[in-house]
């Protein structure tokens, strides 16, 4: 029980950040993750719906907190987690470590598409440059790690709204955004040949940007 309890304020101290683990078994919904020292749980919710876990899986795991349960504390791991992705930037980019590039805003429906708008804090940094890195490879990384089928939009963040909206429905171009500070609403006029693209798959780009 102290080793126990031991253990979970270690983690209490590492919510918000990420973990390696190795899938260990599957209790009903549950996924029980092996994450050195500690075995914790995956609900349904936390789980991506674009992946298909099996045993003695590893992989990168989000710490999303502490919960109570009949059987004592556990600790609560996330593939879904939005910040899964911030931190994985996090690791893979050195700017995004250090703090020279900031994430801004991210929106994610896992397993199919993330958006996140970056800024640099430091003159001379390209946040896109820096998240994308050469060729790629950095933005490639993160994607691997989930799971190689999540796309990943990286954006310039701007406080200009109509430029961040029109940046946020990437990869559709040459739009125009027509903003009401009332109702807080944008309409967004795009080229007919780059409206599907503005919409996404079942409306996920729209869904995002918004």
């Amino acid at each position: 029980e102290a080793e126990k309890k031991a253990v979970i304020e270690d983690f209490t101290q590492k919510v918000g950040s990420i973990v390696n683990g190795m899938v260990l078994r599957f209790d009903g919904p549950n996924i029980i993750v092996d994450i050195s020292k500690a075995e914790a749980v995956m609900p349904p919710q936390e789980q991506n719906p674009g992946e298909h876990y099996r045993l003695n899986q590893r992989l990168t795991f989000y710490i999303e907190g502490i919960r109570e349960t009949a059987r004592g504390q556990e600790v609560v791991v996330s593939r879904a987690h939005k910040n899964l992705v911030t931190e994985l930037f996090r690791r893979e980019v050195p700017e995004v470590q250090s703090g020279a590039v900031e994430v801004k805003l991210l929106a994610r429906e896992a397993g199919g598409r993330t958006k996140l708008a970056v800024i640099s804090t430091q003159q001379g940094v390209d946040p896109v440059g820096a998240c994308v890195g050469q060729k790629g490879v950095r933005v490639q990384a993160v994607i691997n790690e989930l799971g190689g089928a999540e796309k990943v939009d990286i954006i310039q963040f701007t406080d200009d709204a109509k430029q961040l909206i029109a940046a946020a429905l990437a990869p559709a171009k040459e739009i125009e955004v027509i903003l009401d500070a009332e109702k807080q609403s944008a309409v967004a006029v795009v080229p007919d040949d780059q409206l599907s693209l503005a919409i996404g798959r079942e409306g996920q780009n729209v869904r995002l940007a918004a």
